[in-house]
């Protein structure tokens, strides 16, 4: 039996059990008088929080439960130091810290976009291109990055534009006291935006797969935290809406925080879930380009 503070201010008690049937094998999270208010995925990790009220209570402990069950047993004699992968010494080259929010963007954009006359036959023919989305996401990234740069004085660090492979990026790692972010920008300007469990639309348009790509992406941020820093690293993926006229989110089983781009403010006071020792481990890490080259 844990206790936890519940988001209402108090003391809720929550017991862990683990359930294995038809192949699959989950903790539950349940409330004294046996009602279940999360579980999670032992193979995958994935947390589904069943009662909103009690999400960040859900969070800590079936994550404190996970890391118990996948705590690694080391060969005699071997220390987590020698068993840990390392990576070369950092260089400015590699130092992904320098990085500006929508980098990756704006590199393509020098390299690939429209020269001059382009651009003036695609204003007057009015003739959308994708240059135009990829401006559109660097100004969103630009905003929502600094947005985030203000939670450096609560005690967070903030990582922009980190390259992948298949020439993918995280458009932004959040990185403190409350556990690791990988934050997700997209520019919707003057749209309204609907949020269920799995899906997104824009302006009642077609689903897009941002809830799914999200949580894909935050699990390839752990795989590669978890190699180099030895310890589970709790990763949250964030989907951050920039220039939206409405939000409207109707999920009941949501694993993706959602936010307009100044909520993001709302990440500052999370803590508990990394030591201080243990952001800076993490954090040395993802600022090393060669960390993600395989990612």
């Amino acid at each position: 039996m844990l206790r936890a503070e519940s988001g209402q201010g108090g003391l809720v008690e929550l017991k862990v059990t683990r359930w294995k049937r038809y192949g699959h094998d989950r903790l539950y999270a349940n409330l004294p008088d046996g009602t279940a208010v999360g579980w999670a995925d032992v193979g995958t990790g994935d947390i589904t929080v069943l009662v909103a009220e009690f999400r960040d209570d859900v969070i800590a402990v079936l994550t404190h439960h996970l890391r118990e069950i996948s705590e690694p047993v080391l060969p005699q004699g071997t220390s987590e130091t020698e068993a840990r992968p390392m990576l070369p010494p950092l260089t400015p080259a590699d130092d992904l810290s320098a990085n500006r929010p929508g980098e990756s963007l704006r590199d393509l954009l020098d390299k690939s976009g429209p020269g001059l006359i382009e651009r003036v036959v695609s204003r007057l023919l009015r003739r959308p291109s994708e240059w135009d989305s990829w401006r559109k996401g660097l100004a969103g990234e630009r905003r929502v990055g600094g947005e985030l740069n203000r939670l450096a004085r609560h005690g967070w660090h903030v990582l922009h534009s980190i390259p992948l492979a298949n020439h993918v990026d995280v458009d932004h790692l959040l990185i403190g006291p409350g556990g690791v972010f990988s934050i997700n920008t997209k520019h919707h300007h003057d749209k309204a935006v609907w949020v269920g469990d799995d899906a997104v639309k824009v302006n009642h348009g077609k689903p897009a797969p941002y809830i799914r790509k999200s949580r894909a992406e935050a699990k390839r941020v752990v795989r590669v935290l978890e190699h180099y820093c030895g310890f589970p690293v709790p990763v949250e993926p964030v989907l951050v809406f920039v220039g939206v006229t409405d939000l409207k989110v109707v999920a009941t089983q949501l694993s993706v925080r959602v936010y307009q781009e100044r909520q993001v403010a709302a990440l500052a006071p999370l803590s508990g879930v990394l030591t201080a020792e243990q952001i800076e481990q993490v954090y040395s890490v993802a600022r090393h380009r060669q960390a993600w080259g395989k990612a």
